[in-house]
């Protein structure tokens, strides 16, 4: 399934800035690109159109001689990262054309935002699924923050899945949609988007245009 063109970047993290009313817009600062086009992909050779897209150059000693060679093919350099976007037509594309931040966003885009949330570990049912609690009154001793009963009668006979439980919470991918880019700092590689974006500061994020 065709979707949108993105980029590649690093959370920088969270700062302020102020609009021209004199109002205070919180943005996420991204270190975006410049992506390289790696591979490009089509329906004649690989069954689908796509565009492979590095991003952060890697030393050539950290790299597997296959992928050196895969590397060579668009004579770009060595990147730590791959991404694939697939696309309902990449001939306007080449490979070895750098995607930027600049010639991809304008202010006043939406955009999608793809990252890895931050991990918080094993946590109980209160902070991981908003659970109430037990009552803290006569009679009830250290069970204030236990999910109660779970069980069943003999039909089922076992715990139903998908019960809320306690567990792993965060550390997985998330999307925030409809985000809307204030600033595009071309001399920087730098892109402001309006808001919070999933991830710890330094995390990679991917920028994915809309419509």
């Amino acid at each position: 399934m065709a979707g949108n063109l993105g980029i590649l970047g690093r959370k920088v993290g969270m700062t302020r800035i102020f609009s021209e009313d004199g109002s205070i817009v919180p943005v996420t600062v991204v270190a975006a690109g410049p992506c390289p086009v790696i591979q490009k992909k089509t329906l004649e050779s690989d069954g689908y159109s796509a565009l492979q897209v590095g991003f952060e150059p890697l030393p050539e000693r950290k790299v597997t001689k296959p992928m050196r060679g895969h590397f060579a093919k668009a004579g770009k350099g060595n990147y730590r990262t791959l991404r694939e976007f697939r696309l309902a037509d990449v001939s306007g594309y080449e490979v070895g054309q750098e995607l930027t931040a600049i010639d991809m966003f304008k202010p006043g885009d939406l955009v999608d935002v793809v990252g890895t949330s931050k991990g918080k570990g094993f946590q109980g049912v209160m902070k991981r699924h908003h659970f109430s609690g037990m009552r803290d009154s006569h009679g009830a001793e250290k069970v204030h923050r236990s999910p109660g009963s779970t069980g069943n009668r003999t039909w089922p006979g076992r715990i139903m899945k998908n019960k809320k439980e306690p567990g792993q919470m965060g550390n997985r991918r998330v999307t925030c949609r409809n985000l809307q880019i204030v600033d595009v700092l071309a001399g920087d590689n730098v892109i402001l988007i309006r808001g919070q974006v999933p991830g710890a500061s330094g995390s990679l994020v991917l920028v994915k245009k809309q419509g």
